[in-house]
Order: structure tokens, then sequence, then C-alpha cells
């Protein structure tokens, strides 16, 4: 009878934990979304590579008009639940989506390609319904995930940037393909552009990203290339 009350009692700790856990992230930005007092050009949505970009180099952002709304290990379920409050309510002309990466990693166990890839349909539908363009890009590449060594990535998000190109190009979305400027001989990101083959540094964003993301977001909004965005110099390496 004692183990019986020990493992009801457990079993209620459990359930009060998982109710209180925010799954999706909505706390993570809510308070920065409600001090928004006019919408942002573009916002960013994405995981640890987008929330990196935005804490490592802020002035790009904020200078810019930009927002970056990525959640360090977020898969696209995750983001697809979240993409209303972070993205549509703020009501941006652009949204940069970057999603695929722990999809592959399995974060929250196995996704089929194809249902990573509805997740990010779903995302660019709703955008596309709410008068939002859309900038699709490609999943940047990764030999290893520090965090899942037992993976071998490289192959798998190149067959889902293949769906994704796919689905850009068939429904007439701009689709960002960083992965041919990032990748090295294993599928990964160079050490001159980071510490572990999965997450760029600030060279990598100053030296390679941020040009191609403002060149893809002035084709979207059709202004003059180079003529309205702040790209600060990229360090040494």
């Amino acid at each position: 009878m004692k183990q019986l009350f020990l493992l009801l009692a457990l079993s209620l700790v459990v359930c009060a934990n998982a109710q209180q856990k925010d799954w999706a992230g909505f706390d993570r930005y809510a308070e920065a979304n409600a001090k928004i007092s006019a919408s942002p050009d573009v916002v960013f949505m994405g995981n640890s590579i987008t929330d990196k970009w935005a804490r490592m180099d802020p002035e790009f952002f904020t200078r810019n008009n930009f927002v970056g709304r990525g959640i360090s290990g977020q898969t696209s379920s995750e983001m697809l639940v979240r993409f209303r409050r972070d993205v549509i309510d703020l009501h941006p002309k652009v949204v940069v989506i970057l999603s695929g990466t722990n999809d592959v990693a399995q974060n929250n166990g196995y996704i089929a390609p194809e249902n990573t890839l509805g997740n990010i349909v779903s995302m660019c539908e709703l955008a596309k319904a709410n008068g939002i363009k859309v900038i699709l890009c490609s999943v940047t590449p990764t030999s290893v995930f520090s965090w899942r060594k037992d993976m071998k990535p490289a192959q798998k998000i190149r067959d889902l940037n293949k769906l994704i190109k796919a689905y850009a190009e068939a429904n007439g979305i701009y689709y960002l393909d960083y992965y041919p400027k990032l990748t090295d001989e294993k599928g990964g990101l160079p050490q001159k552009w980071s510490y572990d083959t999965c997450h760029p540094n600030l060279v990598c964003y100053r030296q390679i990203m941020e040009p191609m993301v403002c060149e893809a977001i002035g084709k979207v909004l059709k202004v003059k290339k180079n003529k309205v965005f702040y790209i600060e110099p990229a360090p040494e390496n």
C-alpha cells in the first residue's frame, strides 16, 4: 500500500511538471514582443543558429530593424507552434525561416524529412496568408552534432535541403542557399567558421551570412542592393 501511495505521488509530480512546461517556448520572447512599438521589417525565425546570431551581432539586427526569434535546440514542430506569437503578431514585412537542424538531430525524437518539410510549409503558408513575404533558408551544414555524436547528419541535411529547395521553387518562395558557401569536404562548417562544425562564429555571420541574407531581403522587398542595410565589417579569423 505504501508503494502505491509513493507511485501515485510521483505520478502527480510528473503531471504537474508536464503541465507547467512551456514546450514551444512562448515565454522566451513574450516580454520582448510586448515592448515592440513599431513593426520590424524582418523577423528571423529559427533555432540556435538564429538565436546565437542575434546574441553575437545585435547591432546588425537593431540598426536594420530586424528581430531575431531563434530558440536554441528547437525543432520545426516547436517553431510552428510559436510562429503566430513570434512572427505573425509582430507584423513584419518579411520572415527568414531557418529550420531543420534539430529535426535531423532528433532532439524531440525521430521525425521523417517529409514531416519536417510539412512543418516548414505550414510556417510559409501562415506567413503568406498574413501578407508576410518569406525567405526560406537551406539548413546550414553540420558533419557532427556535439550533443549527438552517434549520428551522421551531413547527407541527411543535404537530402532535407533538396526537399526545401524543391518546395520553394515550386511555390515562388525565395530560397536562400547558404549551404554551398559554408560546407567543407566533410559536409560541415569549416573550423575557421565554427568550433563544432554546426554553429557559425561571428566571422561566419558577418562575412558570409549577413551579406547573403541582406541581398535576399533586398530582392524580396525590391530595394537597391547594399543601399539600406548595415553590415559590420567581419573581424579577422
